[in-house]
């Protein structure tokens, strides 16, 4: 007897294929197993900033726009701030249009953040309404609409879910029930006020405004895979530390001293910064400033995990998750 035979292990089988194919359809068709289906390592999301290009914080002169790329250390073949969502700072010069095919002919939906300037905003139904600094709204994918910018220009924080398109192989649909959501920034500031009027507690994670719509308004919503909140910060406090499986993109508004703790490492706010939180990071915001309140948008895949019961968010030091 051979003492020296050892069988093969399983995790080491290379991928089965048809011993006989009878067509193209059998020849396509891989087998794994138990061992070696589970041992797919991917990169990790990297904690990471970005900040506005020097055309962004002026309103160049010039259209362009600036993705928050982090496809490489992803591994994504698409364009991809985390594995689900891109971000984007878009110019469009003063007096200038451009259609949004680029976008909304790769995602669901997107969503836009008016960083300066104004103009209007319309579709090929001729559905259109003017936006202004402050403003936010949310475009369906499918037909392109044509954003004008006026006398000032438009820049635009933006933030879509191309990268899960992509990764799916799909095409939004023309024919969506999904329709267009503006919110006007001084509606946002009447609604903060009534927030504000109000009283939070531990079980909270701060005073901050949630977006949704008619049609999402059950699961509290702007798109049926991301949500989008406007979070706020008074002066001199901290937000409890917490986690979730959603990866977050973080707009930075207004703050002074402020910052965010991201696995115990602080990360220090730049007005107009965009800040990744990897999922399942354990991370908190600070205000550390003696009179403002801060104020900052989040764009999380949030509304895919509350669809498939695996938001996963805990406080620090809880012993199980909450959702």
């Amino acid at each position: 007897m051979n003492s020296t035979f050892k069988p093969r292990r399983m995790e080491d089988m290379p991928a089965g294929v048809c011993a006989a194919p009878l067509g193209p359809a059998d020849a396509r068709a891989r087998y794994f197993n138990s061992g070696n289906a589970f041992n797919v390592v991917l990169p990790p999301v990297p904690a990471a900033t970005f900040m506005p290009d020097a055309r962004v914080v002026q309103a160049a002169r010039a259209s362009f726009v600036q993705a928050c790329d982090q496809s490489a250390a992803l591994g994504s073949p698409v364009a991809a701030t985390t594995p689900l969502m891109l971000a984007a700072y878009q110019v469009i010069a003063p007096g200038e249009s451009a259609d949004t095919r680029d976008v909304t002919s790769r995602s669901s939906g997107s969503l836009w953040y008016v960083m300066a300037g104004g103009g209007a905003c319309a579709s090929a139904s001729h559905e259109a309404f003017a936006f202004h600094a402050g403003d936010v709204f949310m475009l369906p994918g499918g037909d392109p609409w044509r954003l004008a910018a006026g006398d000032a220009g438009a820049v635009f924080w933006r933030v879509d879910n191309s990268p899960q398109l992509a990764h799916e192989q799909v095409m939004p649909s023309a024919s969506s029930t999904l329709q267009a959501v503006h919110y006007p920034a001084d509606e946002i500031e009447r609604q903060l006020a009534e927030l504000f009027d109000t009283t939070a507690d531990a079980t909270t994670s701060g005073f901050a405004l949630v977006f949704s719509s008619d049609l999402l308004g059950g699961s509290r919503n702007v798109l049926p895979t991301l949500t989008l909140s406007l979070n706020t910060l008074p002066a001199g406090d901290t937000q409890r530390a917490h986690r979730h499986n959603s990866a977050a993109i973080t707009l930075v508004l207004d703050g002074e001293k402020c910052c965010t703790r991201i696995d115990g490492e602080p990360v220090a706010w730049s007005r107009g910064m965009t800040l990744v939180t990897p999922p399942g990071a354990l991370h908190s915001h600070h205000n550390e400033g003696a009179s403002q309140r801060a104020r900052f948008l989040i764009v999380q895949d949030g509304a895919l995990h509350y669809h498939c019961r695996t938001m996963g968010f805990a406080f620090e030091n809880e012993a199980s998750a909450r959702v």
